[in-house]
Order: structure tokens, then C-alpha cells, then sequence
């Protein structure tokens, strides 16, 4: 049976850093990872979807984490099309005249443009793949990206770029109709010719955008399965309201059984909590991990 890591899709959450989880003697940006680190193996990095990463941080990411500890790291938004603040972007990048708090997506940019910033995300995160802290790139795509031929042909695109990173991908989808019954097994095979993990999602079920749990195994070595909550606001409230959930003994012990089956079939599993509410993640991630053994 391959290993099971657990943890949350942030560190630094002002909401779990306020919660009082991390201890007063846990001070500033190094002491919270340092006292993160020293309970969980896992983290997925989810600023860099807001923002392009930087080498510094990953260096000091990689120097202030233990061997074996790995960081998932989220594409920056533009690499999967969605629509970009336009103050995210290197002042070089930017189209002209657009103020900061506008919106692109990588049309507007041009491709010349999109290389770029794929070539310095990759250049990012080379301190992390050198010290083997690099667990995967997560390509999470839009709830606009419906399935079809010129959508496929996108993921096809950028799954092949992130796979050139050198580790381990994994593809999210928003829109239910990839994970749908008549759906869901090509959906799959699209993941397997690029060797990514399909990722399992764990959603209020019942709403429009619900995604439902389907935990398929589709690379060797990788699967990840993502708590987002369970929240009735999910893919149509805020963010804090989409996310906000704090998960019951009974609703975790449900994909106990589908995790150690994606364990038998994957070398690695990597469970992420994303719902926030204070220190919903934390205590999320904790109840699981001894759910798990």
C-alpha cells in the first residue's frame, strides 16, 4: 500500500493564523511553517495562484521544512485561463494602459507572453524540485471550462507543460459535466495520457456546481484528494462562504475506505483540507490523520 500524507492548503491563512492554532512561541513566516512542518508532511501552496511564486521563498520554503516534507503547489491562475489581475502580472507583461485591478485571461496576452510567465513559474519553484520538496503542481481549471473538444485540447496543452516541470501534476475540474457518469471515464483517460492524478473533491452535494466524489487512481505514483467543505454556498457565495466548514468525525470516516483504495493502487496520496473557518483545516486534518492510523 503506498503512503498517505495529509494536510491543509494553507499555512498562512489569516483566519488559521488568528485562530490561535499556532502557538505564541510560533512567530513570524518562518516559526509558523517551522511548528506546520513539525505536524504535518504535506502543504499545498495556494498564493501562487494569485501570484507568481518567487525562488527566494522557495529556498527558504525548502530550508525551513524537514526531509520528507513536500509542498503541492497551484498554477498561477493565468497558466489554466482564468481571468488574471492585471496587477499580478510582472509590470513588463501588463497590457498597456490596463489599470491593476483589471481582469485578463491569457488571450489578451498574447503567447509570447504566456511562455514567459510559464518560464518563470518554472524557474520558481527549481529550489523546491532540488531539495525534493516538490510534491506536485495542481492545474485547477475554471467552472467556466466545460468539457469539449477545444476545452480538451487546452487541458492537453497545459498538462504537457506542467508535466515538463519534472515532478508529479494533478488536474482539478470546477464544472461537474468532467466528473458526470457518461463523462467521467474520459475525463479519466485525459489525465492518464499525461500521467496527472484526477483529483477527488469532497463538495456539498445536491447544488449546480456540486462536483461529485469520484476517486479514480489515474497516475502510479500520485492521487490527491481535496476537502473543500461542505458549505450550502459552494460555487456561489464569497469565498469565505464557499469554504466555510468544519468537518464531523462521521462526514471524514466516509472516504477513509476511498483513500486507502487510491493507496493501493498509488505509490502516494496526498489529502488536502481547504475549508477555512479558523482552524476548521487544521482540526480537519488532524481528526483524518488519526482516522487513517
Amino acid at each position: 500500500m503506498g503512503s498517505i500524507l495529509v494536510g491543509t492548503c494553507s499555512w498562512t491563512d489569516p483566519a488559521l493564523v488568528g485562530s490561535g492554532w499556532y502557538p505564541p512561541s510560533a512567530k513570524g513566516a518562518e516559526g509558523r511553517l517551522r511548528y506546520y512542518a513539525g505536524r504535518f508532511g504535506l502543504v499545498e501552496v495556494d498564493s501562487t495562484y494569485y501570484g507568481l511564486p518567487s525562488t527566494r521563498n522557495s529556498r527558504l520554503w525548502a530550508e525551513r521544512t524537514p526531509d520528507g516534507f513536500v509542498f503541492d503547489v497551484k498554477a498561477f491562475s493565468l497558466l489554466t485561463g482564468h481571468s488574471t489581475r492585471v496587477g499580478s502580472l510582472p509590470a513588463e507583461l501588463r497590457p498597456a494602459g490596463a489599470p491593476a485591478g483589471a481582469r485578463v485571461r491569457p488571450g489578451a496576452l498574447g503567447p509570447a507572453a504566456v511562455e514567459e510567465v510559464w518560464r518563470r513559474f518554472a524557474d520558481a519553484l527549481e529550489p523546491l524540485r532540488a531539495a525534493g520538496r516538490l510534491g506536485a503542481v495542481l492545474m485547477q481549471f475554471p467552472p467556466s471550462l466545460r468539457p469539449g473538444p477545444e476545452a480538451e485540447a487546452f487541458v492537453e496543452r497545459c498538462l504537457a507543460r506542467a508535466g515538463a516541470l519534472g515532478r508529479h501534476t494533478a488536474v482539478e475540474f470546477r464544472d461537474p459535466r468532467w466528473y458526470a457518469p457518461e463523462r467521467s471515464a474520459d475525463t479519466a483517460d485525459l489525465a492518464k495520457r499525461h500521467g496527472a492524478a484526477l483529483v477527488a473533491v469532497d463538495t456539498a452535494q445536491g447544488l449546480p456546481a456540486s462536483v461529485p466524489p469520484v476517486a479514480a487512481a489515474t497516475a502510479p505514483e500520485l492521487s490527491v484528494v481535496r476537502f473543500h467543505g461542505r458549505s450550502p454556498h459552494w460555487g456561489t457565495g464569497s469565498k469565505e462562504d464557499s469554504y466555510r466548514h468544519r468537518y464531523t468525525v462521521e462526514e471524514l470516516a466516509e472516504w477513509v475506505p476511498r483513500i486507502r483504495a487510491l493507496a493501493e493502487r498509488t505509490d502516494r496520496v496526498h489529502v488536502l483540507f481547504n475549508n477555512c473557518c479558523g482552524d476548521a483545516s487544521v482540526r480537519a486534518a488532524e481528526t483524518m490523520s488519526g482516522l487513517l492510523g
